[in-house]
Parts: structure tokens; sequence; C-alpha cells
């Protein structure tokens, strides 16, 4: 990791950047923030109104999990300095420039304004897309009457923008002309996803879990090498499903897609849909139940221990 850059005297500065569930700080270092985790959780892009215990800790440990692993294996460079507190870690700065194609090509530790999705099964908006006939068999490498869940035959990358109200899927051309980095650059970022997919398959594995899909983020450091920056293989970013239950076809989803269903069973994600559909104000998002708190906590919990084959 980046040791030689940070000093353990560092003081925290202000706060930058707010986001639905971390804060970035500056510190008295202009190379180095600091992220600290929040225990808020989103869905529908609307933060709840309630904290679910310890969430932040295991974002934020979980990640650090990963970049250690990655680098071990050299798979790429990170942005992570030191985790110096439970839900708290200093990484690298990256510039960030949203001005679409006005990065220089000569420009090291810049962020990449794109998301890079990485599928390994049919599911989410994926299968949705391919029920409506946006996405086909022959692109996702599957039979035409294929289900939910099926193991696509290789991984499907896909590329989501990353400064718009909404990320919106993306073709290749637009991807180079909106970051104006090279195709080789590109590539380097894609032959870095599907590394990074294998090792956390590999772990995952170890403890009856499936990566189903997940996204990522990166920068270009020195020499425009790969960094990889932000979050990622955590409940947030990721899907993920129980071994045993896949092979007994069942699809048992291992993130915070139960707090989602309850939700929609409640009527919100409804009323919600229609608020936006209609151009009117979003209905406040109600408090979750105490018992959906507890379970949540819970599998924030578990499956940072399944992750990662250590005690939370």
């Amino acid at each position: 990791m980046f040791k030689g850059l940070f000093a353990s005297n560092t003081n925290m500065g202000e706060m930058l950047y707010q986001g639905k569930v971390k804060q970035v700080w500056s510190t008295d270092d202009p190379d180095i923030l600091e992220f600290r985790f929040t225990n808020q959780i989103s869905v529908f892009d609307q933060i709840i109104p309630s904290l679910i215990p310890r969430k932040g800790e295991s974002l934020n440990r979980t990640t650090a999990h990963w970049f250690k692993l990655i680098e071990e294996e050299g798979i790429c460079g990170t942005h992570l300095v030191e985790v110096n507190a439970a839900d708290r870690c200093l990484v690298r700065k990256v510039e960030v420039i949203k001005e679409p194609g006005a990065i220089p090509r000569d420009m090291e530790w810049v962020f990449v304004p794109l998301e890079i999705i990485c599928r390994h099964y049919l599911s989410g908006s994926a299968w949705r897309r391919f029920q409506r006939g946006e996405l086909t068999a022959e692109q996702l490498g599957v039979e035409d009457d294929c289900e939910y869940g099926t193991k696509l035959n290789k991984p499907f990358l896909e590329v989501t923008t990353k400064f718009e109200k909404f990320d919106r899927n993306i073709t290749t051309e637009e991807a180079l002309e909106i970051s104006n980095i090279t195709e080789e650059e590109l590539n380097a970022i894609f032959d870095v996803v599907l590394k990074v997919d294998a090792l956390i398959e590999r772990e995952a594995a170890k403890n009856g879990l499936i990566h189903v899909d997940g996204k990522k983020e990166f920068a270009l450091g020195p020499n425009r090498k790969v960094v990889l920056v932000d979050t990622f293989g955590t409940l947030d970013e990721d899907r993920w499903w129980d071994a045993e239950a896949y092979e007994n076809g069942e699809c048992i989803e291992l993130s915070k897609e139960f707090v989602r269903t309850h939700y929609i069973e409640t009527g919100h994600q409804a009323e919600l849909k229609k608020a936006r559909d209609e151009g009117t104000e979003d209905p406040p998002i109600p408090e979750l139940p105490q018992n959906v708190i507890d379970q949540t906590a819970e599998l924030y919990a578990s499956m940072y221990e399944r992750l990662t084959s250590e005690k939370f």
C-alpha cells in the first residue's frame, strides 16, 4: 500500500463531500483524503431515516480486505493508504474532472468518469432488460428460453456514466469519448475487472457464496497505470447468492435487496414511482421497523465474515 504517503499525525480537515453512505474529508496532507463510512442505508436513491448498527464498519473493512488481496496478488494499484479506524480509511486523492472529454491524456492520479459493471449470472436489471428484448441471448451468451439466475457463458462487461443524474449504459465509443482515455487504457481497466472478480469469486466460494455481479470505479495513477478506487465487493455494490440454495434452484439474495422488498410490500416503491413518473416531489421514505433494522445489521456482520473469512 502507499504507506510512504501517510504521516501518522495527519489531522482531519473539513468535510468535502457527503454521499448516501460515506463522507469524504480533507486532511493536512493535500494528497490524502479520509473516507468516513456512515451507518446510513439507501434504496431507490432515497436515504432511509434509520441507521443500521456497524454497517459503515462492515463496508470499510470488507473493501480494505479486497484492496489488500489485490495488492498482494499484484493485480493493480489501489488508492488505499491505511485503515485508520473501524469505519474510516485514508486514501490517495485523485483529481475528479466532471466535464465530458476534458481529462488531459497525460494526467496522472485522475478519476476515470465511468462505472464498470461485470455480470456473471442473469439477474437484476440485466434480467429485466433481457425480458424486454433490450439485451439479446447472443449478447449474454445464454439460450433464448433461459431462466432468471442462469450462469452466463462468460463475464458480461457493461459501462455506465458516472456524473449524470441517473446511471446510463453506454457504448465503448461513448465511454472513450466521455473519459478521453485510450482504447488500450480502457482495455487495461476491463482486464483488471476480470482479474479482480476472479479473485472475489475464489474467496467468496470458500464460504458458500456466489458472486453474481458488481460495479467498480477506477483512476489512472503513476504512468497512467490502472488504480482501483472507492468501495467494491460489498453488499452495497455487489450482488451475492447462497451457493447451496442455488444448487437447489433458489436465488437467495444476500444484499440489501430485502430492504427494497420491505418498501415494495408496504407500497412505498409504487408511490415513489408514481411521483417520479408524474414529475412531482418524492414522498418521504418511512423509517424501517426494528426487526428489519436488526436483520439488516445481522446480514452485514455475517456477510463480512463469509466474504473475508475473518471475525467481525
